[in-house]
């Protein structure tokens, strides 16, 4: 294995997105990410529990950031406009992580068994989003529909950020422009 080199994680979340974009997920094993990343197994499985989690290691993070955030957040403001000042925490704590999350991105599009866990993902967080809001008080349905309606205004941000264009334009402005859009239509009928 050579010398002890810091890291171990990010290695290994490195050589997994450079194995899986050249060979693809479902023909890279762990054994071929240890390698790339001059690690053992042993140390893989330290990190993640399957190879699948590689790709997914910020989603309970994430989550709990967020239900956080909306904790925080003064009552009295309408449901979709606490969770979009929660939202409004995120660029900050992604800001460094762009390229890995396009790299990140192609990956799960390609691949049929991460899509379906990153809807899951989206789920689960749109979930707790909800769940936050009826312990604030919030009746049942306009806690779901503000937390789809955050969902969605997140999502298409998120995918707008990652695309791959000459003048990127800053996640918290295009989750406030993805919101004036959802504004518009809903205002439009």
């Amino acid at each position: 294995m050579g010398r002890w080199k810091p890291d171990a994680r990010g290695r290994l979340e490195q050589a997994a997105l450079e194995l899986y974009a050249e060979l693809g997920f479902e023909r890279t094993t762990v054994k071929d990410i240890a390698r790339r990343a001059e690690l053992t197994e042993r140390t893989f499985f330290r990190h993640f529990t399957d190879k699948r989690e590689v790709l997914f290691p910020a989603s309970q993070p994430l989550e709990a950031g967020l239900v956080a955030a909306v904790r925080e957040i003064p009552a009295g403001q309408e449901p979709l406009e606490t969770l979009m000042a929660a939202l409004r925490t995120l660029p900050g704590a992604l800001a460094d992580r762009r390229e890995l999350a396009r790299r990140r991105s192609a990956i799960v599009a390609a691949t049929p068994v991460l899509q379906e866990r990153e809807l899951a993902k989206m789920a689960s967080l749109t979930d707790a989003l909800a769940r936050e809001l009826r312990e604030r008080g919030v009746a049942e349905l306009p806690a779901q529909l503000a937390a789809e309606s955050a969902a969605a205004v997140f999502r298409t941000a998120f995918t707008r950020w990652i695309a791959p264009d000459e003048a990127p334009a800053e996640l918290g402005v295009l989750l406030d422009r993805s919101l004036a859009e959802l504004q518009h239509v809903v205002a439009a009928g």
